[in-house]
Formats: structure tokens, C-alpha cells, sequence
């Protein structure tokens, strides 16, 4: 069988919360090989939560130390793909990355060798079957969805498109890259 590509190229578009504050939502391109392939089944979603800043962002110190931790778990999970990246929602008083994983107990104990250097942060995880990638489509569809009415005319601003994402309801605006 030939190595499984996952490619990284990504898409990024603002969102709004429910009560007004930014979300900015990151998905990755490119992904039906992955998918097809059934080797990742299981959805992990890792959520830091923080005080929010101006917009529901975070403020400069706790963004720095979030990059630092993205990119230790980016650069350990291209090098040992047991897990993979697939979205990122950062806003409101939380980052979540979700995660596809051949294994629960592989990412539990890789998870925790890459966040060994860092303090200990303020995480949840959340764990579930996941198989036909649900979370991952619904988010594509409802960028695609804002992208079609962006090609349609619409107004680029207030064009809003209601997607569902972890039992809550948030605004997808225009995206800055279609998926």
C-alpha cells in the first residue's frame, strides 16, 4: 500500500458566536484520500479555554504559547501521523482543535509527550467514533455553502451561514480561501 498523503494546505474564514465575538475558523484542504482511506476513525477535539481578549481573542501572551503548542503538535503529528489536524476554532474564550486518529490510547500518550514542556494548560478533551468524518463535513459544507452565495451575489459583510459546532450555534462569514 502506498504512504498516505495528507496534504497542508488550509482555509480560513471569520465567524461570529452567538453573542458577537469573533471565532476564526481554520479547516483543512484536501482531505478525501484521508478520509477514504478509514484509517482515521476516531474524533478528538482539544479545547483551551482562556479569558478572551479585545473580540473574544485571545490576548498576545496566551496566543504566542498557543502558536508554540500548534505548531509542536503539527510538526509531531506530520512526523508520526497517528492523528491529524483538521480544524482549528479559535474565539469566544476557546481554541479547539479537532483531530481524526488511528488510535485514542496512541494520541493519548503522544498528546502527552509533545505538551511535556509546555505548563500545564487549561484543557479539556472530548473523544468520539467518528468515522464518516461528520464534524469535518459539516464544517466544509457550511463554508461551501458561504462560498456559493459569495459566487452568487450576496453581500460579502452579512452573508451569513448558520453551521452547528459542538452543540452550539455560530455566524460563518465570507471566507478569506473557499475550501
Amino acid at each position: 500500500m502506498a504512504k498516505l498523503k495528507i496534504p497542508d494546505e488550509w482555509w480560513t474564514a471569520p465567524a461570529e458566536s452567538d453573542n458577537g465575538e469573533l471565532i476564526l475558523v481554520t479547516g483543512r484542504k484536501a482531505t478525501d484520500e484521508i478520509i477514504s482511506s478509514g484509517i482515521f476513525n476516531d474524533r478528538i477535539e482539544v479545547t483551551w479555554s482562556y479569558t478572551p481578549a479585545d473580540k473574544g481573542m485571545p490576548d498576545d501572551a496566551t496566543s504566542t504559547l498557543m502558536e508554540q503548542v500548534h505548531e509542536a503538535l503539527a510538526a509531531e503529528f506530520k512526523k508520526d501521523p497517528v492523528a491529524i489536524i483538521t480544524g482549528i476554532y479559535t474565539g469566544a474564550g476557546e481554541r479547539n482543535w479537532v483531530f481524526y486518529t488511528r488510535s485514542t490510547h496512541i494520541f493519548n500518550r503522544k498528546f502527552n509527550e509533545i505538551l511535556a514542556p509546555f505548563p500545564v494548560l487549561p484543557i479539556t478533551i472530548y473523544a468520539e467514533k467518528d468515522p464518516e468524518w461528520n464534524e469535518y463535513r459539516e464544517m466544509l459544507e457550511a463554508m461551501t455553502a458561504l462560498a456559493s452565495n459569495q459566487a452568487s451575489g450576496f453581500s460579502t459583510n452579512y452573508n451569513r451561514c448558520l453551521c452547528y459546532r459542538r452543540h452550539r450555534f455560530f455566524h460563518a462569514f465570507s471566507p478569506t480561501s473557499p475550501p
